[in-house]
């Protein structure tokens, strides 16, 4: 992999030297056969990439993926979507996290599963690219199963979590009752969907405790929570330690 190391300002510490090496990442990726891992510029181009996602879109090497972005290997939807969420973390910073969507899969099979997608920043905190999986759901699903609507419905989770939502109202929302619903998300995430709920909820609101100076009280409400100790004890229940403590610990770090 002779471009990689070259290709990673992003994964420079404060004293100029690789958090890991490139090399190392990269063949420890390549044993993840259920599991597409990726990591990509500023503009949205693949830097590294494993075996699992070069099988996927039905190539031989990787050098069929390096210097490009989703959109110009994979043909329609499944090249475009990857894309535009590529660049709307480059664009905001904010990252996805286990969103619910169709996989390419060659020849023409399309499976489900979950991507995570995290912002990679410099020194002075600019996003100078993204590193990224795509896991396989561990319990096959079928289309029928899933429909985009689902799909639909949990990422709507993602943007909206201040809002009032409940197992049931997500359940309407996808069309389906909620024993369904609850059986389904079980089978996609192993939680129940208001344990879902909540970890939606606390990974946003981690999210803003280390990158805004907004009030807890003022984070909780946007993450859906009654009050600022409703977020503590949901927060603590999870992390093992407070919003005050993570804030703390994450501008420390």
């Amino acid at each position: 992999m002779k471009k990689t190391a070259s290709a990673f300002p992003g994964l420079l510490s404060a004293n100029s030297a690789l958090l890991v090496d490139a090399r190392m990442v990269e063949q420890l990726a390549d044993l993840m056969h259920d599991t597409a891992f990726f990591i990509k510029d500023a503009s949205g181009r693949y830097l590294v990439v494993n075996q699992s996602l070069v099988e996927r879109h039905g190539l031989r090497h990787k050098s069929q993926m390096l210097g490009r972005r989703p959109c110009e290997v994979c043909p329609g939807d499944y090249g475009r979507i990857p894309t535009e969420q590529d660049e709307q973390v480059l664009r905001t910073g904010q990252p996805i996290v286990e969103r619910l969507e169709l996989f390419w899969r060659k020849p023409n099979v399309p499976v489900w599963g979950l991507t995570s997608k995290l912002p990679v920043r410099d020194a002075h905190g600019r996003v100078t690219g993204l590193i990224g999986i795509s896991k396989d759901l561990s319990a096959p699903v079928s289309l029928d199963d899933v429909s985009p609507k689902i799909a639909r419905v949990l990422s709507l989770l993602e943007t909206s979590c201040g809002d009032p939502v409940s197992p049931s109202s997500l359940a309407r929302k996808a069309g389906m009752t909620p024993a369904r619903f609850a059986r389904i998300v079980r089978r996609i995430h192993g939680i129940s969907p208001m344990q879902l709920i909540t970890k939606t909820r606390i990974t946003i609101g981690s999210r803003l405790l280390g990158e805004t100076d907004a009030s807890i009280a003022q984070i909780a409400l946007d993450c859906g929570f009654a009050d600022h100790s409703a977020f503590t004890r949901a927060f603590r229940a999870v992390t093992g330690e407070s919003p005050t403590e993570h804030r703390r610990r994450s501008r420390q770090g």
